[in-house]
């Protein structure tokens, strides 16, 4: 073959190589090189020092307030040796006076000296220097990036792979939920007068000395360990109400898990962060101790509201850090008259803003997401002076049967950053199946807010002006819609209604009707009346409509009846979001007294009034009284709460119930 004037070699005419080969030409040319190797040499010795040009050092952005002006000046190393101090005393065993050695870096990487001009930030960090367990350090791995945290899952948890969307798909262990049965808050002077206790609370006691000994049961195994992982983050998208939280863990997929569902502080605010307002010691991977006073089994999650603390042991189930934290938001929000809500929150392009409650299974999540409203938040709130803010800077979406068609933002969103919980994948392609139940039903997927396209961020907006309440109304005779007057939406609130329907397996062959105080009683606090009235007041003060909306069975119970269509559901939310609503002309009905429109844009009238989707009308008015005689019974462990020592606005709330 000849040579043109582009080529860098060429086949040499005049010989040929061994077995008949044509030599290749390798000899510099004039108009070119054939192969160059005339570039600068790399500016390493050794390949450590090549794989630490490859990591840019990162470096503060803003300098540190101080005493001396505004700003005083601070060097790195003095920064991350404060860092390292508050992060030193989270750890400490309260028998001691000092901390534990600390440095902060990956222990893998100890070994590699890089040059000082290319320094990673984990290798030449400042250490305490006092130690109150062993003369080892303990290697803190703070607020490490996505990225970082998918290598550490990856290389060293068993069990963590990427999937064929970039997700970390993970395991939890053994508990795949939460063990609300293991859930213990300290009761002492503090909480003494202030939370709910006894029947019908969420709120199993535990007194001080048994944290305590949980507490350095957590602190111990975590300062045993060659490295732990430390968030720093913040709760609460209301600038003026955020809480600093802490949490200290063993394994990256808590630690990204928490990234995910915090909210994520920038440099700026990370360097300003100081001393957290709670902090969470997870040590799942290790058991509490049975033998200790108030434990049941091996798993103990420990909540004390006075030491702001709270321990987890014996579970790695991740979502106990979030649902603890969401109950220490419900102590710690209602005591600056910040409303907590257990709810989803949607705003309008004109600024309109709905609340959202239901137990699972009401459809909270599908009408909450709508296309053409803006996300602020598809869990947990606040409702301030300032208006409404999410509390959370994640979703925790469940994954059972996901599909694109049904779900497309969630599908959408897992992707490289999020979790994956206990789903189950095809070991070469990773794909995921979500119908796949080996591992748990409760399929879980962790991810940033702002995966989803239409969030509103920051996630905060004006005071709402509807508060929806969901119900899946299996008996068949609660209204497709209801308007609430206000002690209507505190009765019906503190009830927390909805219906679980038969199932061939236990052999139930009548809806079930269950019961969640607040429409999430195993994260309250107080007392559901407290809330109750908090939200009675807040919505006279600004204005908000109460409904009451039916996503269940019309026109009879589960097994004879028919579910109510979705697309008359979103007319109906339509109508409410729109004030068409407020417009409307009613009626009332029997038993309940709730006030149903004669007419929506777009769904049947004669479905609204539910009496006329029977057949049997005696089977409807029998079905009626059923329902609710079941709500009497339900709040009959409220009766004797009087909210805020006030008997009358108490009455007032019973009175709203069903009366027969």
């Amino acid at each position: 073959m000849a040579a043109n004037g582009n080529a860098e070699f060429s086949f040499a005419n005049n010989g040929s190589a061994r077995n008949g080969l044509s030599r290749i030409q390798t000899e510099k040319k004039q108009n070119g090189i054939c192969h160059d190797d005339s570039a600068p040499p790399v500016k390493a010795k050794t390949i450590d020092e090549l794989h630490s040009l490859q990591r840019k050092k990162s470096a503060p952005t803003t300098p540190i307030k101080g005493t001396e002006g505004a700003f005083a000046a601070i060097s790195e190393e003095e920064r991350q040796k404060q860092q390292l101090q508050s992060i030193s005393a989270s750890l400490a065993s309260l028998t001691r006076e000092t901390g534990p050695k600390l440095v902060k870096g990956d222990p893998a990487r100890k070994s590699e000296t890089p040059k000082a001009h290319a320094v990673h930030h984990h290798y030449h960090a400042p250490t305490i220097s006092v130690s109150d367990s062993s003369l080892k350090f303990t290697h803190i791995l703070y607020n490490l990036s996505p990225a970082e945290l998918y290598e550490q899952a990856i290389k060293y948890e068993k069990g963590s792979f990427i999937s064929s969307t970039g997700a970390l798909a993970t395991l939890s262990g053994a508990k795949t939920g939460r063990s609300p049965r293991d859930k213990r808050v300290v009761r002492d002077e503090t909480t003494e007068d202030d939370l709910w206790w006894g029947k019908g609370s969420p709120n199993i006691e535990m007194d001080e000395h048994t944290f305590m000994v949980n507490r350095e049961r957590a602190v111990d195994y975590l300062n045993s360990l060659d490295k732990v992982f430390v968030n720093d983050q913040f709760l609460n998208w209301d600038p003026e109400n955020r809480i600093k939280v802490r949490i200290v863990s063993a394994r990256a997929y808590h630690s990204l898990f928490m990234h995910n569902m915090c909210i994520r502080p920038s440099p700026e605010e990370l360097e300003n962060f100081g001393t957290p307002d709670f902090t969470i010691y997870n040590a799942g991977q290790f058991p509490c101790n049975r033998y200790t006073h108030y434990m049941t089994s091996s798993t103990s999650i420990d909540i004390n509201l006075s030491r702001r603390e709270m321990v987890i042991l014996g579970t790695q189930y991740a979502g106990e850090m979030k649902k603890g934290l969401f109950s220490v938001m419900h102590y710690l929000m209602p005591k600056r008259q910040i409303l907590s809500l257990h709810s989803g929150c949607n705003m309008g392009k004109d600024g309109d803003v709905a609340l959202f409650f239901g137990l699972s299974g009401t459809g909270k999540t599908t009408l909450s997401t709508d296309h053409n409203r803006y996300l602020i938040g598809d869990d947990e709130h606040c409702w301030s002076a300032n208006g409404v803010s999410n509390i959370e800077g994640g979703c925790y979406a469940k994954c059972i049967d996901l599909s694109r068609e049904k779900e497309p933002d969630i599908w959408n969103a897992i992707k490289f950053g999020t979790v994956l919980e206990n789903v189950v994948f095809d070991e070469h392609t990773r794909e995921v199946d979500y119908t796949d139940k080996s591992v748990t039903e409760n399929t879980r997927a962790a991810y940033p807010i702002e995966f989803i396209p239409n969030a509103k961020m920051p996630c905060v907006g004006p005071h709402p002006k509807n508060v929806i309440l969901l119900a899946c109304d299996a008996f068949g005779v609660l209204p497709p819609v209801s308007k609430l007057n206000l002690a209507q939406t505190m009765y019906h609130f503190i009830s927390g209604y909805t219906a679980l329907v038969a199932g061939t397996e236990d052999g139930i062959k009548e809806p079930q009707a269950t019961f969640s105080a607040c429409f999430g009683a195993a994260f309250i606090m107080l007392h559901p009346t407290k809330y109750a009235a908090m939200l009675a007041e807040k919505m006279q003060k600004h204005g908000a409509t109460g409904w009451l909306v039916n996503t269940g069975w019309s026109g009879g119970r589960y097994g004879q009846g028919n579910r109510i269509k979705l697309p008359y559901t979103r007319k109906i939310i339509d109508a409410i979001h729109s004030g068409q609503l407020l417009n409307a002309t009613y009626k009332k009905t029997e038993v309940f007294g709730l006030e149903i429109p004669t007419e929506i844009d777009g769904v049947p009238s004669e479905i609204l009034d539910p009496i006329n989707t029977w057949s049997d009308k005696k089977a409807y008015k029998d079905t009626l009284l059923q329902l609710g005689g079941l709500f009497k019974k339900n709040f009959e462990t409220f009766t004797n709460y009087k909210i805020g020592k006030d008997s009358k606005l108490t009455d007032e709330i019973l009175a709203a119930g069903p009366n027969f």
